[in-house]
């Protein structure tokens, strides 16, 4: 395939001389090479003239299928590249608790079926934190709301709707939708998720402030103490999927909506395995 590679660069150049210094041969070695693929194709392609190379006219009929067998030659050995960096990747993911205990699982599992040597590092954080390690080339890309992050590029992947959680004996228990009104006079326990609370951002708008008794950075931690009696929170449906808390979870009236995407840098310098998960996982989001 050499063979074909360095007469396309002879064409492209006009030089046998300058084409096998490009291409780190010597001259004969490369006037060999054409020779041979000359003799192969019982054709002459090359004239030698003062002026310089150019095709003889049977080079000149054949030559956009030469150009055409190297550019393929080129793009297999870079897909090779690709699949070997496949091989032994590092994927290093900024996320968030319930993305981590509800969609990555699976997802991994499965990416791994196909990519079975490709490593996983998760990195937990918050809206605060997972962006400021995507900037810093700690992770490759994180879990976000695009709305607490600014100067990095989105990829939206769905909304998830945010429900109310309270103790089962709570007197609002037997409700079938509440209003942030009702909640405003709770002991509230908020979930501590850095540069952007979704339920603070819904009472603000309604000109209304809740009763927050505890700032808490885990979203289980919240459901154990609101199983206890300590207050009532709202929290994302996902995180209170197969969640054996004995809680009740009410909608509520407007609804609160959380938008969840993958943040990054750029994508052309990303590893080639993480480009890969993601396109894997825009195609395979749960519901």
């Amino acid at each position: 395939m050499n063979r074909y590679l360095a007469l396309c660069k002879i064409v492209e150049v006009g030089s046998f001389t300058k084409s096998a210094d490009l291409l780190g041969y010597t001259q004969s070695g490369i006037s060999q090479m054409v020779q041979s693929l000359e003799d192969e194709l019982s054709l002459k392609l090359l004239l030698r003239s003062r002026t310089g190379v150019k095709l003889t006219p049977e080079g000149e009929e054949l030559y956009p299928y030469i150009l055409k067998t190297a550019s393929s030659y080129r793009a297999m050995i870079e897909k090779t590249k690709e699949i070997k960096g496949l091989e032994s990747g590092n994927i290093r993911i900024g996320t968030i608790s319930s993305i981590s205990c509800h969609w990555l699982p699976h997802m991994i599992k499965e990416f791994q079926t196909m990519y079975p040597n490709v490593q996983f590092i998760l990195h937990q954080g918050d809206y605060t934190t997972i962006p400021e390690w995507i900037k810093s080339g700690q992770v490759d890309f994180g879990f976000i709301n695009p709305a607490a992050v600014s100067g990095l590029n989105i990829i939206i992947l769905k909304d998830g709707e945010l429900l109310a959680v309270l103790p089962k004996n709570h007197p609002l228990a037997k409700e079938c939708v509440l209003t942030l009104k009702q909640l405003i006079t709770e002991p509230f326990l908020l979930l501590e998720e850095g540069a952007l609370s979704e339920p603070l951002e819904a009472f603000h708008a309604q000109n209304l402030d809740p009763n927050i008794k505890m700032c808490i950075h885990d979203d289980y931690s919240i459901l154990s103490m609101i199983e206890e009696g300590l207050g009532v929170s709202i929290l994302p449906e996902l995180v209170l999927r197969r969640v054996s808390y004995d809680v009740v979870k009410i909608p509520l009236n407007p609804s609160i909506k959380r938008t969840i995407g993958i943040a990054f840098n750029n994508l052309k310098t990303m590893p080639i395995a993480s480009r890969y998960f993601i396109d894997y996982l825009k195609e395979h989001i749960p519901d």
